[in-house]
């Protein structure tokens, strides 16, 4: 039995598909061309041979991967080689029958273990760690709505997203005392003599 041709996922092609129904242009839904049928299955097959190839690498194998493609990602940013970079690597648990499957857990499976990777450069290995970035990255998420998961709030132009980052990184950086350093960011880095005011930020914007 044929399947049944696919509709286009294209908002805009799925629009004129119906329109030219609606008109009497076409009479049904054509179907796929080769071509979009030979792509899907190769996707269906990459997704579930990559699943089995990943669970039969072992974790030097792992390595290798990682580094091989950190080097590759790298070298093609605005950085080059001119950077000291190494990774930290977490590896996880395979799933079991005690614990939700990966696709519906919403947090990652247990860490078993992690090491550390030199990607280019003499990174110091005091500093191969992934603290600061989840640290800021929970900082964004817990000042800023649109961060917040599964939020209404969420940014609807580019220019208020790029401004709410804006105003959240300076009032972060200049009006802020952190608990720790008693002073703000950026007076600790003798970019500032001062807490900066609500009102001095707002001046920033004539």
């Amino acid at each position: 039995m044929p399947k049944r041709p696919t509709r286009p996922r294209d908002p805009n092609q799925l629009a004129k598909l119906i329109l030219d129904i609606a008109t009497g242009e076409i009479s049904e839904i054509p179907a796929a061309p080769a071509a979009q049928k030979k792509a899907r299955a190769r996707k269906l097959g990459g997704l579930k041979g990559g699943k089995a190839r990943a669970q039969s690498l072992s974790p030097r194998k792992r390595r290798q991967i990682a580094k091989k493609a950190a080097t590759a990602r790298w070298a093609q940013g605005a950085f080059g080689n001119d950077i000291d970079y190494a990774m930290l690597i977490k590896t996880y648990e395979g799933d079991s029958a005690k614990k939700a499957p990966a696709e519906t857990r919403y947090s990652p499976a247990e860490c078993t273990g992690s090491f550390t990777q030199r990607i280019t450069g003499e990174p110091d290995g005091a500093y191969i760690s992934t603290s600061i970035a989840e640290r800021q990255n929970l900082t964004m998420r817990m000042s800023m709505r649109r961060f917040t998961r599964l939020t209404n709030g969420f940014s609807k132009k580019v220019d208020n997203h790029n401004a709410a980052l804006a105003l959240h990184f300076m009032h972060y950086n200049f009006a802020r005392i952190h608990k720790t350093l008693r002073v703000t960011p950026a007076m600790e880095a003798s970019v500032a003599d001062h807490v900066w005011s609500l009102e001095e930020i707002a001046r920033l914007a004539d």
